[in-house]
């Protein structure tokens, strides 16, 4: 899987201005839209564009966002961490910096150029809570990749390998933590976005594994297995869907009986999740091609409310049967969130 770039050079392809508002405007870059001080950019710019949740160090470089983004945890220690922000009624995704924040390099920098690391960035990187964790017994395991979509906004580029890639669904996006469940060798695991847990009942990930039959009936399935989902309920993201008890919904199957795992494609994955009888992420959409031609009419689609009436977090488009990503060098796949729910 490509490694997502943080903080990269690019190019500013529109300006516009923002209602009743002086001395601020909308810079638009790649998918995204930042807002900046007026005037200090021009359409066609080279910039340097930080994306939502980076973690800036600590330099002069960013003290003007002391006020809005300080940060300081056990875990990232101090920084500025970017969130999504409202200004004058316009959504902020991200922050726009002039070319110059970068030290001179022969040959200077091209449009696409991955900065994070020059610049020390971090990706924001939030504690495990005790309402989805336990007792850790060891790392995420290695033979699984973890879960991570790359937004549309950043990789406008993708819309064309959507196109190309024939039939396609497009899924909720739940809002709640990411857990893993799996079967290998004999091993039954359960593990949150970092650890693996013990299996007692400090873990409620276990507890709702117990409730369900989850382990008896992957062994029933007589296959390595590994099933990725979004644990949902109280304590959780301020649970969004108003569930009384937790639930976990699966968006990603794997074959991990090699070396290298596989992503079974969208038929084969609703066939296990009703033979297990559990609950997959809710389907919104199925076409023979990719309709949607830009990041625009994507975010707009990406609207919509959970039925609790909360806004949803946004959506995941995949093809219906996997396939590869040049731009992403693994799965094709992509998230796009709800500005709506930004903005809450």
């Amino acid at each position: 899987m490509a490694k997502r770039k943080l903080a990269s050079v690019q190019r500013i392809h529109r300006i516009s201005p923002i209602e009743w508002a002086d001395r601020i405007e909308l810079i638009h870059v790649l998918g995204w839209e930042c807002v900046a001080e007026k005037g200090l950019f021009a359409s066609g710019d080279k910039c340097v564009y930080f994306e939502a949740d980076s973690f800036l160090p600590l330099d002069e470089r960013f003290e003007f966002l002391r006020r809005s983004s300080y940060k300081k945890s056990d875990v990232m220690g101090e920084g500025f961490r970017l969130r999504t922000m409202r200004f004058k009624g316009r959504i902020s995704q991200g922050l726009v910096q002039p070319i110059t924040i970068l030290p001179e390099r022969e040959g200077g920098y091209e449009i696409g150029d991955d900065v994070t690391d020059l610049l020390s960035v971090r990706k924001w990187e939030e504690e495990e809570r005790v309402t989805n964790s336990g007792t850790i017994i060891g790392a995420f395991p290695s033979f699984i990749p973890k879960t991570d979509e790359m937004r549309i906004q950043s990789y406008p580029a993708l819309i064309d390998e959507l196109k190309g890639a024939g039939k396609y669904c497009i899924t909720t996006k739940m809002d709640g933590t990411s857990v893993t469940i799996y079967l290998k060798d004999g091993h039954f695991g359960i593990c949150g976005r970092n650890y693996e847990y013990k299996l007692d009942g400090d873990c409620p990930m276990y507890r709702y594994a117990l409730r369900h039959s989850i382990e008896g009936k992957l062994r029933a399935l007589g296959r390595d297995i590994a099933l990725q989902g979004e644990f949902c309920g109280a304590g959780i993201q301020k649970n969004p869907l108003k569930l009384i008890m937790p639930e976990w919904y699966i968006f990603t199957i794997l074959d991990i009986s090699s070396s290298r795992a596989k992503r079974l494609g969208y038929s084969e994955m609703a066939f296990i999740i009703k033979k297990l009888g559990l609950n997959g992420v809710p389907l919104e959409e199925v076409g023979d091609s990719f309709i949607y031609s830009s990041a625009d009419e994507l975010v707009e689609r990406a609207k919509g409310r959970y039925p609790s009436g909360t806004y949803k977090e946004g959506i995941v488009i995949r093809p219906f049967e996997p396939c590869y990503s040049p731009i992403l060098e693994g799965p094709l796949s992509v998230k796009i969130i709800n500005n709506d729910y930004l903005a809450q």
